[in-house]
């Protein structure tokens, strides 16, 4: 069986599909199943068991031995929470209690680390083990997220293969349930309905026209091909970054949103919130290399073909994936 932890969520949810076309319907998944507006993420999944999360860590030491892998992506993905608590318990805490008894059990592990882990982007975006005991995230989330990667790197007993995969910015189908932190382009789409127009944040550097902050937007569907690609190789364990390789501009990506819905552009631009003023990302572009050495060979979606099949096969419908 394969266990998916955060699987009524967007990314997690998709990998269930992408495991079920597969054929792999022996899926257990894990999540707080009590929020409703997530149930058409899983509801129509093929699976063997729901767990709550709650229950997982205890579930998954008494039946380790029908588990082949562990693929845990539920996490708190809120980069404007600054409860440090929040992130202690959920990503750091219980992400190392599954790895304990992965470690313990010899059961394969892929978990969601975050290009959060970067920062300002001052060391680059290479994803060597040993960098990141030296980043230094911009946020609470990032924090949580590298501190795991640093434990995890630490740790003597280890899963018989790990990865900790460093998304970037994701974005497609299944993120409907998000608020604040979905994917511009499901922003721009509501704005875009709602009063024809769509406001983005300006720029408060003056290295940056406004619009022009670069982003390296990666589509849920090439997420669900690498995760497939490390669980059939299982190459050399360690970080890997799951981006495009290409930085992009929030303007091109909310022009691109327009586009697809045959709506003429109209796009104005407001101050970034003070709060999160200090901790924006202007600049993420992921060095693809180390896993393009595993052997992997896809190609990933360019920018306006992922968000026109956004937009046009799930987003006008209102699709799930």
């Amino acid at each position: 069986m394969i266990v998916i932890t955060g699987a009524a969520g967007f990314i997690a949810s998709a990998v269930a599909g992408g495991l079920n076309e597969m054929g792999r319907n022996d899926l257990i998944l894990v999540d707080d199943f009590s929020q409703e507006q997530k149930n058409n993420n899983w509801i129509e999944k093929k699976y063997n068991q729901l767990i709550d999360r709650k229950d997982f860590t205890d579930w998954l030491d008494s039946n380790y031995s029908d588990v082949d892998f562990v693929i845990h992506l539920g996490a708190r993905t809120d980069t404007t929470e600054f409860d440090w608590n929040v992130f202690l318990e959920l990503n750091l805490h219980y992400s190392q209690a599954i790895w304990k008894i992965c470690s313990n059990h010899n059961i394969p592990l892929i978990y969601a680390s975050s290009a959060a882990t970067y920062g300002a982007g001052e060391q680059g975006y290479k994803d060597e083990n040993q960098l990141a005991f030296s980043l230094k995230p911009l946020n609470p989330y990032g924090k949580s997220k590298n501190d795991f990667d640093q434990w995890a790197l630490q740790q003597e007993q280890k899963p018989p293969f790990w990865a900790g995969l460093k998304f970037f910015n994701v974005y497609g189908p299944n993120e409907y349930h998000k608020g604040r932190m979905a994917s511009v382009i499901l922003h721009t789409f509501e704005s875009v309905n709602k009063t024809g127009a769509m406001k983005l944040f300006r720029s408060h550097r003056d290295d940056f026209e406004d619009g022009m902050q670069l982003r390296d937007f990666v589509y849920v569907k090439d997420i669900v091909k690498v995760i497939k690609h490390l669980m059939n190789t299982k190459p050399e364990s360690g970080l890997y970054n799951v981006g495009t390789g290409r930085a992009q501009s929030f303007l091109e990506l909310a022009n691109a949103t327009f586009d697809a819905m045959g709506k003429e552009r109209n796009i104005t631009f407001i101050d970034i919130p003070e709060d999160i003023r200090d901790k924006y990302q202007y600049f993420t572009e992921a060095d693809m290399s180390k896993l393009r050495s595993t052997g992997y060979k896809e190609e990933f979606y360019d920018l306006r073909n992922g968000v026109f099949d956004y937009v046009q096969n799930y987003l006008i419908d209102n699709k799930y994936l």
